[in-house]
């Protein structure tokens, strides 16, 4: 399946909203706290959750988490290595996801 990434992760947002107020709040401080700059630089965790997302094989994941990691700087050439580790951690299926992180990091490149 093809996504516009970028419309995908607004779906998602839309529809996040609807969320018990409780559990999204509490999800957002995790991520927020767990995100932000720390002995990791922000671009690292992006690469590690989306390779995470794409071993796991979480279409939202990728959505979210790509457009933070082409904010945070993520290079075509860092998303290809850690694409490699993807698939070693997540077999053949991470290659069919490591492909839809590629779709998805030359559409976000594109809206920049």
């Amino acid at each position: 399946m093809s996504y516009n990434y970028p419309e995908y992760r607004d779906h998602l947002n839309e529809f996040a909203a609807k969320l018990p107020n409780g559990a999204r709040k509490g999800f957002a401080a995790l991520h927020q706290g767990t995100m932000k700059e720390g002995v990791l630089d922000v671009k690292t965790k992006e690469l590690i959750a989306l390779g995470i997302a794409i071993a796991i094989r979480c279409d939202g994941c990728i959505a979210y988490h790509m457009n933070a990691a082409t904010n945070a700087g993520v290079t075509r050439e860092e998303l290809d290595d850690m694409i490699g580790v993807a698939m070693l951690m997540g077999g053949g299926p991470s290659m069919v996801y490591g492909a839809q992180a590629i779709e998805a990091f030359e559409q976000y490149q594109a809206q920049k």
